[in-house]
């Protein structure tokens, strides 16, 4: 088994029984389509060993690997495709690939992919409470099969209270372009709420008398430093004369 390398079988039959038959066998059916240099192809349903898919697949690129497809009939070589896994099936509960979708394509033309979108840094807006909401993941784009990104690299530490970040700020490298729409937002710096923004005006009122005291006022339920205002007691009920006998 090689990284880009694999090599399926032409599956004669269909139907639940023969694929409880490959599953017993660490096997899966799946079906390839799509088109070669030649043109459109025929869809065609296939075999595929699970171990051999994964250990087909770049670590990094993952599922857009490009992958050299040998199919086999009755065990003899047949054809040789480029392909990507489309899509694949997942069982609920045993989390097992049940089914595989083989994309057959011409690495010379333009495909579409998904790529995923790494957050890196701490956003400015965090020092007033601001939390880092990542609204996308991943994005579709469409680019030759070798000009595919691993992934997309976004720096969020410019973000302040409120900033949005949309697909049309990230850069695609050249040959890349975008299919998710450009004004889509992806991630942005949301002011706290009204509960944690009450905490964090205390902490800063609490700061200015005594700064260790700080971090102390910011946690919920924390009990009042000294130094912060509170409410003044009750005073205390004057104390009985004793009665004259």
């Amino acid at each position: 088994m090689e990284v880009g390398k694999l090599t399926v079988q032409r599956r004669p039959t269909l139907g639940k029984g023969s694929a409880h038959k490959l599953r017993a066998q660490g096997l899966v059916p799946g079906v390839c389509y799509g088109a070669t240099s030649n043109g459109p192809m025929e869809p065609f349903p296939i075999t595929v060993d699970v171990k051999a898919l994964k250990a087909s697949l770049d670590p990094i690129r993952k599922q857009n690997t490009v992958i050299d497809l040998t199919v086999t009939t009755e065990g003899k070589p047949s054809t040789t495709l480029s392909a990507l896994v489309k899509d694949y099936q997942i069982h609920a509960t045993r989390r097992e690939i049940t089914h595989v979708d083989l994309l057959a394509i011409d690495p010379t033309k333009e495909v579409s992919a998904e790529v995923p979108i790494e957050y890196v840094g701490k956003p400015k807006g965090a020092i007033e409470g601001g939390q880092l909401r990542i609204l996308i993941r991943a994005l579709d784009v469409k680019a030759k099969p070798a000009d595919i990104p691993v992934k997309f690299t976004i720096d969020v530490t410019e973000l302040d209270l409120g900033d949005v970040l949309h697909v049309s700020h990230v850069q695609m490298p050249k040959g890349v372009h975008a299919l998710t729409g450009l004004e889509q937002a992806i991630v942005t710096c949301a002011a706290p709420t009204a509960d944690k923004a009450e905490t964090v005006v205390a902490a800063t009122e609490v700061a200015a008398v005594d700064p260790k005291a700080a971090a102390a006022a910011a946690k919920p339920g924390a009990p009042a430093a000294a130094g912060a205002k509170t409410a003044a007691p009750a005073a205390a009920a004057p104390a009985k004369a004793p009665a004259k006998k």
